[in-house]
């Protein structure tokens, strides 16, 4: 199919039927949680319960359908941090294709390992996705193999936007559609077939800070490259979005939301508390920005695009999520070197109901030990209320306690 009829109705109600054959139909889950905190209904599109864990099968699968079996044949390449390629290896398998994919070295091992496991050859160069995409395109041109970008391609993007169409018909009145934004395929996919449904729809898309270049592109008027890409969301961590489908976006994109990664990891929290569901950080994108909309009484969809996060990132995620919330924290306080002074402060703190995990015992932080040794205490709370009513008992008992930089 030629690209001039991508991003049309037709196109879409093809791409919805051709997608069923690979991807689930991801229902929308009610979210209580996020409804109370925010003043509307908040419904999560739950992409990260799809088949390769991630959104991308849709566009992959949509686009491998277009192909001619000579370009199939040929072998297909791609490059990815990830869900793309896990989406192509999977498509290229249900197809019979030959599928490589050239993924950033610092791609996390999981999206690695599971991509192998769809039968694809894996190559790991660069450090950011669009030196792997370089890569990529040079193995292309040295092999033949047909190249199917993770974003900047309407076929692409017209198979994101099947997710619209499963929104809408379960949510006809939606207000808003909040989605994730590297390249901007999924946006732009989204965007165009919603406004076809409904120009009234309100689509925002959400950037991490660190690398929002389709905002620095929507405020220059035309595609620019940022210097860099520095954010946790290794999803969206893309210096250009997509030429191809820029104008599409410029188009139907309502406003861009920009998330610091902080907030994606207190977002993080939020999702595995309530939901019990894991959301890699680029998902978490929308769900940070739910505080970010000054709107009451809306019914809200995030798109929560994937969840393949591994489990060394979730283990740092959570510490570090525990630690901005007051969860954990560490306290340094000096005290004579003689006995009985350990169990006092133990005492004072067990009445608080806090919770120690790790002490540290310096001897050597004066010289004159009988005035003062130091005492480092991890502690566990329920929250900042907590923590503050436990150092206060500590200074009731004399004590002068100091807050100190955790490390567990």
């Amino acid at each position: 199919m030629e690209t001039e009829k991508m991003l049309t109705l037709e196109a879409f109600e093809e791409a919805s039927e051709c997608v069923k054959q690979a991807a689930q139909e991801t229902k929308l889950i009610y979210s209580e949680y996020f409804s109370a905190q925010t003043g509307n209904k908040v419904y999560l599109k739950a992409e990260n319960m799809q088949v390769t864990g991630a959104y991308k099968i849709r566009g992959a699968y949509y686009k491998i359908s277009t192909l001619t079996p000579e370009e199939r044949a040929k072998g297909l390449i791609t490059a990815s941090a990830g869900n793309h390629a896990q989406g192509v290896a999977y498509a290229a398998k249900a197809y019979g294709c030959k599928a490589v994919i050239v993924m950033p070295a610092t791609t996390p091992l999981i999206k690695v390992n599971r991509t192998k496991s769809y039968g694809a050859e894996v190559v790991l160069h660069g450090e950011v996705y669009d030196e792997a995409c370089e890569h990529a395109y040079r193995l292309a041109e040295e092999h033949g193999y047909t190249f199917i970008h993770p974003f900047d391609d309407l076929a692409v993007a017209t198979g994101q936007g099947t997710i619209a169409m499963e929104i809408i018909k379960e949510l006809p009145l939606v207000d808003y559609i909040l989605v994730p934004v590297g390249g901007g395929g999924l946006a732009t996919g989204v965007s165009t077939l919603a406004k076809l449904l409904n120009p009234k729809i309100r689509i925002i898309g959400v950037e991490p800070a660190g690398a929002a270049c389709m905002k620095a592109s929507l405020e220059a008027g035309h595609v620019v490259t940022l210097p860099g890409a520095n954010t946790i969301a290794d999803g969206t961590a893309v210096k250009t979005p997509g030429a191809n489908i820029f104008p599409y976006f410029q188009k139907n994109i309502d406003d861009i939301i920009t998330i610091e990664d902080d907030e994606l990891i207190v977002a993080f929290l939020d999702m595995v508390e309530n939901h019990k569901m894991v959301v890699e950080n680029s998902g978490l994108l929308t769900v940070a920005a739910l505080k970010h909309l000054d709107v009451k009484n809306k019914k809200i969809v995030s798109v929560l695009s994937g969840g393949n996060m591994d489990v060394i990132t979730m283990a740092s995620v959570v510490q570090h999520g525990l630690i901005q919330r007051d969860r954990i924290f560490t306290i340094s306080v000096l005290l004579p070197d003689r006995p009985g002074e350990l169990v006092r402060v133990a005492s004072v703190i067990a009445e608080q109901q806090g919770n120690v995990i790790k002490l540290d015992h310096n001897q050597f932080v004066s010289t004159n030990r009988n005035a003062a040794v130091e005492l480092r205490i991890t502690l566990e709370a329920f929250g900042t209320d907590h923590k503050k009513k436990i150092i206060k008992a500590l200074e009731e008992q004399g004590y002068s306690p100091v807050l100190k930089v955790t490390s567990l």
